[in-house]
């Protein structure tokens, strides 16, 4: 690539300020918007909180599927090739997010087993990662990915190094959980409790006695009120609204709502976001649930597919812009919509439709409960789709991430 292209790429600031700015700069709202881009360009993710077993459940991949999807944390992406589908397009405005999942994607086509793959995802925390990345993964990686993990944080530390101390606990969502864990302490709490219990009852009378109560001090409540206390999530401004109901709903309420869904509506044993948000890591040893990517039984699976996936830095709505009409069949949306006004919604959708093969699917998730299509997406753009609300709820009664309003499943006519 000549300079003068390199000059015209974008860069994460810019492809944020597109997502996220809907309000003028010296305004409150759109001060808000910039201090929340300027968080956002920076790690969020260590892991995506979205279930991709919900997701798999109703893309109904095949070994013909193409797939579009906002890469995040990359782990949804690398639990995908365990169904086996023809190709993966993984697009994220977040250039850290990229790096994430090219180093993923890198290591699981050149560590040698499930061991060093499990203990350098799943575990995170051990020396012996940093080692393995410099003698078997690095020199698979392009310069900007190795450049971002060779480089140093804040500290003066290495980013790579974060694997041998816990990746988890790093990113905004790492630290937004570490705050979490500190302020439910503060408040008389110990989330960690909760990874104690031996069955639903135990979790549920956990949970009632150590987190509970905390979302009722007057103090985090006061927090919680502003619209900048869920940036550590990738809350942005406008999805911090559709939250609360544009403010009917306290924070506090909803946020303890969600989590007592995330502590009591899943067997510990089977929610590994569980383990991350009460204990900030997966259970020690493999010995508890995990992302599909980091199953034993998949890692051969994945390793041999790893070639499918491609990684796009840019927004959905251009990559759509420049793939040919029909081409694709599954577009997995996580929550962006909810960052998007009308004109972005229509765009995107436009491009959706056009891409779309007859009988392809759409999932995305909303903060609040109900589809947002409905009176902001065209009805002519609208109408070639068919809305499962019965598969929809089905799904969202199984998605283990548990923080979302709504799971939303959209089906191209035939």
């Amino acid at each position: 690539m000549n300079i003068a292209a390199k000059v015209l790429e974008p860069t994460s600031v810019d492809l944020l300020s597109e997502a996220v700015h809907q309000n003028h700069a010296l305004s409150p709202a759109g001060l808000l918007e910039r201090t929340f881009t300027f968080a956002f360009r920076s790690m969020v993710y260590p892991q995506i909180w979205e279930d991709p077993r919900a997701d798999m459940e109703a893309l109904e991949l095949t070994s013909q599927s193409r797939v579009v999807t906002i890469a995040s944390g990359g782990c949804n992406v690398m639990s995908y090739l365990a169904a086996n589908p023809a190709q993966i397009y993984a697009i994220d405005l977040n250039q850290t997010h990229i790096a994430l999942l090219k180093l993923k994607l890198a290591a699981a086509r050149h560590l040698p087993n499930h061991t060093t793959f499990y203990r350098f995802f799943g575990a995170a925390d051990d020396r012996r990662n940093v080692q393995l990345y410099h003698d078997l993964v690095a020199p698979h990686l392009d310069a900007g990915a190795r450049a971002y993990w060779e480089g140093r944080d804040i500290t003066g530390r290495r980013r790579i190094s974060r694997f041998a101390r816990n990746f988890y606990r790093y990113g905004l969502l790492g630290r937004f959980i570490a705050t979490g864990h500190l302020a439910a302490r503060v408040f008389g709490a110990n989330p960690k409790r909760m990874l104690e219990a031996r069955t639903i009852e135990e979790q549920q009378d956990i949970f009632a006695r150590e987190i509970a109560p905390a979302f009722d001090h007057p103090v985090l409540r006061w927090i919680t009120s502003n619209r900048a206390s869920l940036f550590g999530l990738g809350i942005p401004p406008v999805q911090y609204d559709a939250l609360s109901g544009g403010g009917a709903r306290p924070m506090a309420d909803v946020l303890k709502e969600r989590a007592h869904r995330l502590a009591t509506g899943f067997d510990l044993k089977d929610n590994y976001f569980a383990w991350q948000a009460f204990g900030r890591r997966y259970a020690a040893g493999g010995a508890g649930p995990c992302p599909p990517y980091l199953d034993k039984e998949n890692f051969l699976a994945i390793k041999t597919r790893t070639n499918r996936v491609t990684v796009i830095h840019d927004n959905m709505i251009r990559f759509l812009s420049n793939e040919p009409a029909g081409s694709l069949d599954r577009y997995v949306l996580l929550d962006a919509q909810d960052w998007m006004d009308d004109g972005a919604l229509n765009a995107l959708w436009s491009e959706i439709t056009r891409t779309a093969q007859p009988g392809a699917r759409v999932i995305f998730r909303t903060a609040g409960e109900a589809t947002i299509l409905p009176g902001r997406v065209s009805s002519a753009i609208v109408e070639n789709w068919t809305y499962d609300a019965a598969r929809s709820a089905e799904i969202h009664a199984k998605d283990r991430s548990a923080i979302y309003g709504g799971f939303h499943l959209y089906v191209k006519a035939s």
